[in-house]
């Protein structure tokens, strides 16, 4: 986790300074699982909290001023080892990274993902709530089977 990545003003310091936070950082505990036979059974996911607008936010005369806005319309994460695939890139935006144009995958279908890669299946995982059966997914959710290793 890595507190303060919310670069609404000061983006041109601030996106620099936290991603030599995190970058290597985070290759180096992936080579270090691969290195020591243990990345087939970890799943590492790195994600933000949602996606950014492609556009500015923001003054943008003044450095500190400007940043960019939430956007959860489209958004990355990268996934390694606990079954994905290596060197796959599944999904695109259009030109602006604005819109999602091929093979979207929905919160519930991430979901869907991450539980299968951990061995669970999530249509069976369910708990009781007021009289109902409820799951993680939802009535939604599918497992994304392009990106399995």
């Amino acid at each position: 986790m890595h507190a303060g990545w919310d670069q609404h003003r000061n983006i041109t310091h601030q996106l620099e300074t936290q991603c030599k936070d995190t970058d290597q950082p985070s290759a180096a505990l992936v080579k270090d699982l691969e290195q020591r036979g243990m990345l087939e059974d970890t799943l590492v996911i790195w994600g933000g909290e949602f996606g950014r607008t492609p556009f500015g936010q923001g003054d943008l005369n003044k450095p500190k001023g400007h940043g960019r806005d939430h956007h959860g319309a489209a958004f990355s994460l990268w996934m390694a080892g606990g079954g994905v695939k290596r060197g796959c890139q599944y999904g695109t935006t259009d030109e602006y990274g604005y819109n999602v144009t091929e093979n979207p995958v929905h919160v519930h279908d991430f979901q869907a993902t991450v539980l299968h890669l951990l061995g669970i299946d999530h249509e069976q995982l369910t708990y009781r709530f007021q009289g109902r059966r409820f799951r993680l997914t939802d009535v939604h959710g599918h497992v994304v089977k392009d990106i399995l290793a």
